[in-house]
């Protein structure tokens, strides 16, 4: 937010008196949205960003723009010009509802460059003991950032934050326009529903970089009950892959 411009023109911008904004700008008095949108549509800079980031440590020029006013924090790259991925380690898991739009905490993160990956955001999250099954304690999920609700495809499987649940590992399907059924892989997790307004991120599932080298157990079930289970599982993924 750098252009040069007096106070008192860029409040006759915003439709205000230079006394009110002057306010706004040293912390005494809090915006409304409505004042947050004209800023945020001056400035080219999302309202999200205005709020949790302190954008006189961020460079505007680096931001990724996307579209209808979204900006995103800047996409790192190496010398060779290979994206780094930030990875959310289990000790940074419970700092990140609070910091993932703070230029300072996500810097803090540790880097990986995965090539392969090719265009877009992405970035990593440790998991942390068996809190987003069938993934392991101590490994990796790398993915995408999506953007738009609409981006999300049936049966994917997305890391997923909201306000409530904080962040979780999950299969999603668009049940409504602004809704999303959220469910798990294991069968004795109970689907349930997540409202638009309560997602704060979504990220899709691209890879799991896994530390352990085992041989798989085939396990025979223990009753027929579970033994229907898993058949139902087998239907529901080979519906999804239609």
């Amino acid at each position: 937010m750098k252009k040069k411009i007096s106070q008192e023109k860029l409040a006759e911008s915003l439709l205000i008196t230079r006394g009110r904004y002057v306010k706004y700008e040293d912390g005494t008095s809090e915006a409304p949205y409505e004042i947050l949108k004209r800023i945020s549509q001056y400035y080219g800079i999302s309202i999200d960003i205005l709020l949790c980031a302190d954008v006189r440590k961020i460079k505007m020029d680096d931001l990724v723009k996307l579209e209808n006013n979204r900006l995103l924090l800047p996409v790192i790259v190496n010398n060779e010009g290979d994206n780094l991925i930030e990875i959310v380690t289990q000790k940074a898991k419970a700092g990140y509802m609070n910091g993932y739009s703070d230029p300072e905490y996500i810097e803090s993160l540790p880097r990986i460059s995965l090539p392969f990956l090719g265009p877009g955001l992405h970035r990593g999250f440790t998991v942390d003991g068996d809190s987003m099954p069938p993934h392991e304690d101590g490994d990796v999920i790398v993915a995408k950032y999506i953007e738009k609700l609409g981006e999300v495809v049936d049966g994917r499987t997305y890391i997923i934050m909201t306000k409530n649940d904080g962040i979780v590992y999950k299969r999603l399907n668009k049940n409504k326009k602004n809704l999303l059924v959220v469910e798990s892989d294991e069968s004795f997790y109970t689907p349930y529903e997540v409202k638009a307004s309560e997602i704060e991120q979504i990220w899709e599932f691209k890879c799991n970089l896994g530390k352990k080298d085992k041989k798989r157990v085939n396990i025979v079930p223990g009753s027929i009950e579970e033994m229907f289970l898993e058949l139902k599982n087998d239907i529901r993924r080979l519906e999804r892959e239609k």
